[in-house]
């Protein structure tokens, strides 16, 4: 096929021999199948933020670091070098989030680096060495619905313990590959312990999960892991292996409405004697 602009660079290099075919356009980037020396690889070209519709909203870039300060001022601001510093984070965040996951256990396709502004990185292939299909687009039967809506949950608690969220988890961004589901699609990644909309995003991401394995098994849509996860997780009580019931019960308790006001009172009279300490030292 032609040359894609945005891979010209990369063939001139020669880190790409040739593009084999275009393997997705989305919103975001768009997705191509090229060879590199005998090994199939995935090249995502991304898309430049007018052309998003993503528009890379504040509340995900929240709590991720820059650079440095002028990266900072910049990034707020609608100048050319502005723009390009959230072009940066916006590719560099994607990067960062492989390497990091993969280093944690987490099954996403891995990264090969970026040149030029373009990630390289695995073709997930399915049993048959077909690219792997989005989980979404499978008939699944009742166990094997429980079974990758469990791993779904251990996948998503491994990354919440390296300190991300994916943020934008649906049926369209796992893929099925032979061994289990893969996720991908993370420029959005969230930092989970520097972002204010951390948990609902964590939720969100859960809940997409439920909702997707529970076509299958109904059964699933009695779940309620997002506040049991959470609630470890800041507690520091959170690790991959953490035993989850899929229930959290809020306990309510009833308050010792007089236990407080003596509290209250007591306080009240410790600061009265100290008051009082004070005025007779200095009469002395």
């Amino acid at each position: 096929m032609k040359i894609p602009k945005g891979l010209q660079p990369l063939v001139e290099d020669g880190i790409v021999d040739s593009v084999v075919r275009q393997l997705q356009s989305g919103k975001e980037a768009s997705i191509y199948i090229v060879a590199c020396g005998e090994e199939l690889r995935c090249a995502k070209v991304y898309k430049a933020a007018e052309h998003r519709s993503f528009h890379n909203a504040v509340q995900y870039r929240e709590g991720r670091k820059s650079r440095g300060s002028r990266d900072v001022r910049a990034a707020g601001k609608r100048s050319r070098h502005g723009r390009q510093v959230q072009e940066d984070a916006w590719k560099n965040t994607e990067v960062e989030a492989l390497y990091q996951l993969a280093a944690a256990g987490v099954r996403v396709p891995t990264p090969y680096g970026v040149h030029d502004g373009v990630l390289m990185m695995e073709l997930v292939c399915d049993e048959d060495g077909h690219p792997a299909p989005q989980i979404g687009t499978l008939e699944l039967s009742a166990a094997q619905a429980r079974q990758w809506h469990g791993y779904m949950i251990g996948q998503i608690v491994r990354m919440l313990c390296a300190g991300l969220i994916h943020g934008d988890l649906s049926e369209y961004n796992v893929l099925l590959g032979p061994h289990g589901p893969v996720i991908i699609d993370l420029p959005q990644a969230v930092n989970a312990s520097g972002n204010n909309n951390a948990f609902s995003m964590l939720a969100r991401d859960i809940n997409n999960m439920r909702a997707l394995f529970a076509r299958a098994a109904p059964e699933l849509l009695d779940t309620q892991y997002a506040i049991e996860i959470w609630d470890r997780y800041e507690a520091g009580d959170l690790s991959p292996d953490t035993a989850l019931s899929g229930r959290h019960a809020r306990i309510e308790i009833d308050a010792d409405v007089a236990a407080v006001l003596e509290q209250i009172e007591e306080a009240r009279r410790e600061a009265e004697a100290r008051q009082l300490g004070r005025e007779e030292a200095l009469a002395e």
